[in-house]
């Protein structure tokens, strides 16, 4: 059986990554994280203190930067220039400065077409929100995962907790609603569903159980693929 791109958008807090991670291992693919690569490139931004509106500066910055994703221990790594910096670009921060840089298209040419030589060879599930829709139209199974605003900014908020970070719940709603609207509204790669998308709702499902009917879905392509 010939190795799929599986292709997952969604909006924030959907699982993806989660999800994405689990598909992955499930099947021996590798995943892609092109969420991380924008934070990484976020990240190195505010450390050079590079303003979030210096669009030449910022492409340049992406141009440069060498980001690996690695998998160690069941886990991805972010590697950017030799440094990991997995546990810092998770922040609240790093998040927002993220949505504001993956709409440059000088940040975002270098890195889709990264993504684009990672997984051409099949065999990956890259997740984000236009990988479906920009960075590979031609996936052999794409999956638009969704869930309800308030299971979503619940998995946010739990996130949150867990790193010992305060968050008033409905302070973490609001940002998933704005984060939407951004996301769906901005002019460049907006977040939209492919028209030839699976939606998988997962408001009342885990991660194992969303990651569980992806795979089913990919066996199935993959054996409509090989007849």
């Amino acid at each position: 059986m010939s190795k799929l791109i599986i292709a997952i958008d969604g909006p924030v807090g959907s699982g993806k990554s989660t999800v994405a991670r689990r598909v992955a291992e499930m099947l021996g693919y590798t995943h892609l994280d092109s969420g991380a690569m924008y934070r990484a490139v976020a990240w190195k931004a505010l450390c050079e203190r590079i303003p979030l509106n210096a669009l030449e500066q910022l492409a340049a910055l992406a141009s440069r930067v060498r980001i690996d994703l690695v998998s160690r221990d069941g886990k991805q790594s972010v590697i950017l220039d030799g440094e990991d910096i997995t546990d810092w670009i998770r922040t609240p921060e790093v998040s927002h400065a993220a949505s504001v840089v993956a709409v440059i298209p000088g940040v975002r040419h270098p890195l889709v077409a990264e993504q684009r030589r990672a997984g051409e060879q099949g065999g990956v599930v890259m997740e984000g929100r236009d990988i479906g829709s920009v960075v590979f139209p031609h996936a052999d199974l794409k999956i638009f995962l969704d869930a309800s605003p308030e299971v979503r900014a619940g998995r946010r908020w739990q996130e949150l907790h867990e790193k010992g970070e305060a968050a008033d719940p409905l302070i973490v709603l609001a940002g998933v609603h704005e984060r939407d609207r951004r996301d769906r509204e901005r002019e460049m790669s907006p977040l939209v569903r492919a028209a030839d998308a699976v939606v998988v709702d997962n408001t009342a499902m885990d991660a194992e159980e969303t990651a569980r009917a992806i795979v089913l879905l990919a066996r199935e392509q993959g054996k409509a693929a090989a007849n």
